[in-house]
């Protein structure tokens, strides 16, 4: 079978390896033919050799759907012939962090496209409690993205009850919009989204999101107060990780309330302690998900709450996984999720 191999930056190479066989497997295991994988921002920083926590040689793929071939004799969530997606994440199960459910903190947490290999492959074996089953009908495009739907169902839980709450979420790449959107299904009274490309914006109205602010033309400042009124915003989610937006963040909400930090930064940003001390912000990080993100992120989608459609900019054949990112190089600034066909 094939692998797409990233075997250090800006190197993809092609292997042809043995295929799994179904005889093989282990009793709670799953064997996916890969049909559909998702390209994310974290995968194009271990393209260019600027994620600090990526080992190469490592095979891609982390976003993904895929039909079942065949299961251990134990597994009871799914059969031959369903479209599934399932969870990276490789948790060790004997942490403090694991033994309180919250696996996606993992002190041993390995993920794969990153520190184990990935599903860029046309077969791929995958322990059943990491499974999700897809609903009928559902696309394979769809199915390879509710991993970063994912991202933003844990990501808006980090920011407690956001029911008739005011919220800004800074960033409107594909995690940002789909933030955004979360919020509103959460029950959100008003998400406003903001960024510098005009691109991102219009895109996240396709998605919904009626309220957009280009912050390289107005301040965050300006634009909220213009939105919210006196009525200010009580909860934000930072999500492109740089400094003058957590700084803009802090300065204009409201008193008492949460910042959710999703982005991860390129660099560590200065920021104002006291004034954060002083204004008693709530500055919590979030970390990938857990199973039920998943499910919810199925049940969301599956109910046309969360758009995906607007975000799918491209497709490109398996053999043109090199391309693809070269693609996103020279088109970065109007395009946002670029899906690999197998």
């Amino acid at each position: 079978m094939r692998q797409a191999v990233l075997v250090e930056p800006k190197h993809i190479e092609f292997r042809e390896v043995e295929a799994p066989k179904a005889s093989d497997l282990k009793e709670h295991q799953v064997l996916l033919n890969i049909k559909r994988i998702g390209i994310c921002g974290s995968e194009i920083h271990s393209y260019h050799g600027c994620h600090p926590a990526t080992f190469y040689p490592v095979v891609q793929g982390h976003e993904y759907s895929a039909v079942v071939v065949a299961t251990g004799a134990a597994v009871t969530i799914c059969k031959a012939g369903d479209v599934v997606t399932a969870r990276p994440q490789l948790a060790c199960g004997k942490c403090k962090p694991c033994q309180r459910g919250e696996y996606n903190i993992c002190e041993e947490l390995r993920v794969q496209a990153f520190q184990a290999n990935g599903a860029a492959q046309d077969f791929f074996v995958v322990d059943d409690d990491r499974i999700a089953v897809l609903p009928e009908g559902m696309s394979l495009d769809y199915g390879a993205m509710i991993e970063p739907v994912a991202v933003a169902a844990h990501a808006t839980m980090r920011g407690g009850d956001l029911k008739g709450k005011n919220v800004v979420v800074s960033g409107a790449g594909t995690i940002g919009n789909l933030v955004a959107q979360f919020a509103k299904a959460r029950g959100a009274k008003r998400v406003l989204i903001t960024d510098v490309s005009d691109f991102r914006l219009e895109i996240a109205r396709k998605c919904g999101i009626v309220d957009t602010l280009n912050v390289a033309k107005t301040s965050l400042k300006e634009g909220a107060k213009r939105l919210f009124g006196d009525e200010d915003f009580q909860a934000a989610f930072e999500v492109a990780g740089v400094e003058s937006s957590i700084r803009s963040l802090m300065e204009c909400i409201e008193k008492g309330s949460t910042i959710v930090v999703v982005a991860v930064f390129g660099k560590d940003p200065s920021l104002d302690m006291f004034y954060l001390g002083e204004h008693e912000l709530k500055v919590n990080g979030t970390m990938m998900y857990r199973h039920e993100d998943y499910l919810t992120a199925i049940d969301q989608v599956s109910s046309g709450a969360i758009r995906l459609e607007p975000l799918i900019s491209n497709h490109f054949p398996f053999e043109q996984y090199d391309e693809a990112y070269k693609f996103i190089d020279e088109n970065g600034a109007t395009s946002m999720k670029i899906i690999i066909k197998l």
